[in-house]
């Protein structure tokens, strides 16, 4: 994984032997990318101009930098999360308005991946823009190939805080921080003026029509948190399960990218503002 788009950058690279290495930063620069603990309590901060952020990673079965790092966690023993495979959970401040329809989250490379994909990828990527997120956009085949739709459709929990000084949260290994749907604080109130649904399905399923992203924005100095996950893609690179199905399986290739949060779309001139890689 590999994210070059927030005031943060996650990449998350396959080290020798498959051992995973885990990074984040603002950008692609690998001199400006912090070793993530993945597993753990400690998030790593990201500051650019755009805005301030925290970043904290799980993953189940983990094998990878630092050495000795715990191979699961507590988050994986909740009950929302019992079946999920990883988590990209983060929090960030904007430091000037961001429109909801320039901030964008996906996965993006910087070099070609089309000689590793899978037959039926075209086929596999329609299927996934009808039945799970019909936001997405990308081009798998560029040179620089990319995935990505619209944060308020994709991420899958969305938390509207409050707009002041943010106070840290702060887990411990048995009890994690698990961002839930919802608000705190005046951010209630904020998140029914934006006409936001209570529930994290009709979020994103509201955020599919255009005009309600341009209507939505991210407010200046307002805290927001959100978590990222699923059941299906494995870093271990075992084959996971599709919807249940034991026998409908996918493997994932081993190769390197990044997950990135950016304000701007891909063909015109966003700024990656967080990448985990």
């Amino acid at each position: 994984m590999h994210n070059h788009y927030l005031p943060t950058t996650t990449h998350i690279k396959m080290a020798d032997k498959y051992m995973l290495r885990v990074t984040a930063g603002s950008d692609y620069d690998e001199a400006n990318q912090k070793l993530v603990h993945v597993n753990t309590e400690q998030p790593i901060k990201i500051s650019n101009s755009k805005l301030d952020a925290s970043l904290t990673v799980r993953v189940q079965n983990y094998r990878g930098e630092p050495v000795n790092s715990p191979s699961s966690c507590a988050y994986f023993n909740a009950d929302p999360h019992k079946s999920d495979l990883y988590s990209i959970s983060f929090s960030f401040t904007p430091k000037k308005d961001i429109n909801g329809h320039d901030l964008v989250f996906g996965n993006d490379f910087d070099h070609p991946i089309k000689d590793k994909l899978p037959p039926g990828f075209g086929q596999a990527m329609k299927i996934a823009q009808w039945f799970i997120d019909p936001g997405l956009y990308g081009d798998a085949y560029a040179d620089e190939p990319y995935l990505y739709g619209p944060f308020l459709s994709s991420i899958n929990t969305l938390r509207v805080g409050e707009k002041k000084e943010p106070t840290e949260m702060k887990g411990s290994e048995d009890k994690p921080i698990v961002v839930s749907e919802g608000a705190d604080g005046d951010g209630v109130e904020a998140r029914k003026k934006a006409g936001l649904p209570d529930e994290a399905n009709a979020r994103k399923k509201h955020f599919l029509k255009e005009q309600h992203l341009k209507d939505f924005t991210f407010e200046e100095g307002r805290n927001y948190s959100c978590d990222f996950f699923n059941p299906y893609l494995d870093f271990n690179g075992k084959c996971s399960t599709e919807g249940g199905d034991s026998k409908r399986k996918k493997c994932p290739r081993r190769t390197t990218g990044s997950y990135t949060l950016s304000v701007g779309r891909r063909n015109e001139s966003g700024d990656k503002i967080a990448q985990i890689s």
